[in-house]
């Protein structure tokens, strides 16, 4: 998801520790249902016991009594599992969705665009901001274009992303204020769309959106937070204990650990700034808001676009578009300097890459890093840099991802999405490596289940059942789509607690339910390990608890 329009929507040696959050951990005994520990040594439990926000035992339900003090919570038949991470979301985006104009869903160019006359209608003033559309699903399978926005919101100013955020269709009276014409030149790393006359469609790709940047309204200050009490609110129901939160402006940080600091931060927060701050986070250093609630020590770069738009890097040209193979955002000039700096200042380093050659050139810009940096100058032995989506990768270059190692931050939700229109963009041949959670898992790689939301919906059981799956939310697969590519069960765990818990440096903390690990807790309906996996989206979070404190619970 790239930032600029998410991050201006409208509405009125050790770490940098903060103060601590107002979080009361709750003493809590916890029973009446199957508990999935993630530990292999004791897979499953009757009752666990907290006291301090700390696991005190685990175990058969009579084994131990809790404090005298302890809340008692009976499951009722729910499963209980460690805390679910989303590996990759953007929170404010998540928040925002809840307050602008939201187009996930919309089945045409006709129902999206009345959903656009209807917020016009309520709206009647200032610029439009909305997200969310995808045309893969469409009748009419095509973009978004001006023209269509100026039917339904004549003489408006329009900004409505595309629902992977690397392209924004805008109205002419955008394309007007932003004084984008047929001669204006396409930024480094973007795109302007423009049809037979040479004129621009109104579709914007990757770096050309910067261009009406400047249209988008910024939001005051306690918008941005209401923003991410949304956020906060609707990750805790879904179930989430912890995000990794991807392109984290830097200004809100300080937002977030204030957030902590006043118990308005109820999940665990791992920040990767927006690589536009990252010599800010060097200067600082890395930060601890609130004993592990708000850490902030990644840095999140853009090598590429994404598949839907056509933006991600290929080696070879789009098979349903010859004339282009994709954008790269970033050069191994402008990046090198930064990842050899992050090795000795210990910052962490996460980079968006989703084409083959992408992929290759992000691996190959880690290795030479990794290389020319003397591991006496690493404030870290152990970096831990990702490659966040990791999405078209040629078997060719899996060798550096248990060689270096990378971690590969990826999405299930991606390839249930994508399968409808990934072979048109491909061919078959590129589907060999494409979202292959399988084969890197079994040569030995950390896989970090995320979403992307607001890309997404965000749903940690609908990041499940994809990875299990790997078949849209209505059971089609295609016979091209790679089965053998799905994840056992256990596996899928992994990639939402364990994993996550690892490529945040926090395994020792997080990620199992063993006695003296913290006390985050997710709780669903169903059990995740045993029931048809067409079930699993039907179910839904019964408890979420963070550091022993319940954050949400249903009614």
């Amino acid at each position: 998801m790239i930032r600029p329009l998410m991050k201006a929507l409208p509405l009125a040696a050790g770490l940098m520790v903060a103060a601590a959050p107002a979080a009361f951990a709750q003493n809590l005994l916890i029973h009446g249902g199957t508990i999935y520990t993630g530990d292999p040594a004791q897979p499953t439990a009757e009752q666990v016991v907290v006291r301090d926000g700390r696991i005190m035992s685990v175990g058969a339900e009579t084994a131990v009594a809790g404090p005298a003090d302890m809340q008692v919570i009976d499951l009722k038949g729910a499963t209980l599992f460690p805390g679910f991470t989303d590996g990759h979301a953007h929170l404010d985006g998540i928040g925002w969705r809840e307050m602008t104009l939201n187009l996930e869903g919309s089945a045409s160019v006709v129902e999206a665009m009345q959903r656009l006359s209807d917020w016009a209608r309520v709206h009647p003033e200032g610029v439009i901001i909305g997200r969310g559309w995808i045309e893969t699903h469409w009748p009419e399978k095509r973009f978004l274009t001006a023209a269509d926005l100026d039917a339904a919101a004549p003489g408006r100013v329009v900004l409505l992303s595309r629902a992977d955020g690397h392209a924004v269709a805008v109205s002419s009276a955008a394309l007007s204020a932003a004084k984008v014409d047929a001669t204006t030149p396409a930024p480094s790393g973007g795109e302007i769309l423009k049809d037979t006359n040479g004129q621009p469609t109104g579709l914007l790709v990757d770096g050309a959106m910067v261009l009406v940047e400047p249209l988008t309204p910024q939001a005051d200050a306690a918008a941005t937070r209401a923003a991410y009490r949304a956020g906060f609110d609707v990750y805790a129901r879904y179930g989430w204990t912890g995000v990794h939160f991807m392109s984290a402006p830097w200004k809100d940080v300080p937002l977030m650990e204030a957030m902590a600091r006043d118990g308005e931060a109820p999940l665990r927060v791992y920040n990767s700034i927006d690589m536009g701050d990252a010599r800010a986070l060097m200067a600082s250093g890395p930060r601890d808001a609130g004993d592990g609630r708000i850490i902030t020590r990644a840095i999140k770069f853009y090598a590429d676009g994404a598949l839907g738009s056509r933006g991600a890097k290929l080696f070879e040209p789009y098979s349903d578009r010859p004339d282009t193979s994709g954008l790269m955002l970033a050069s191994r000039e402008a990046v090198m300097p930064l990842y050899q700096e992050a090795l000795r200042t210990g910052i962490q380093i996460a980079t968006h890459a989703i084409g083959d050659q992408g992929n290759h050139d992000v691996a190959a810009w880690y290795e030479e890093a990794l290389r020319s940096v003397p591991k006496s100058e690493w404030k870290l032995a152990d970096p831990r840099w990702r490659i966040e989506h990791a999405q078209i990768i040629r078997p060719a270059d899996y060798h550096y991802f248990d060689e270096l190692p990378i971690i590969a931050s990826m999405q299930p939700s991606h390839a249930i999405g994508d399968l409808h229109f990934a072979a048109d963009r491909l061919g078959d041949a590129r589907l060999d490596g494409a979202y292959a959670w399988h084969t890197l898992v079994d040569r030995g790689v950390i896989v970090v289940g995320g979403s992307d939301a607001p890309v997404e919906r965000g749903d940690p059981l609908i990041e499940f059942y994809a990875a299990v799956a790997r078949r849209d939310l209505n059971g089609f697969q295609g016979p091209d789509w790679r089965p053998n590519e799905a994840v056992d069960r256990a596996t899928a765990l992994k990639m939402f607690t364990l994993w996550p818990a690892y490529a945040s440096f926090r395994e020792k903390e997080l990620g199992t339910i063993e006695v003296g690990k913290r006390a985050d807790f997710s709780a669903f309906n169903i059990d995740l390990m045993t029931v048809p996996a067409a079930d699993i989206p039907k179910g839904h979070a019964v408890l979420t608890v963070v550091d022993g404190q319940v954050v949400y619970r249903a009614d």
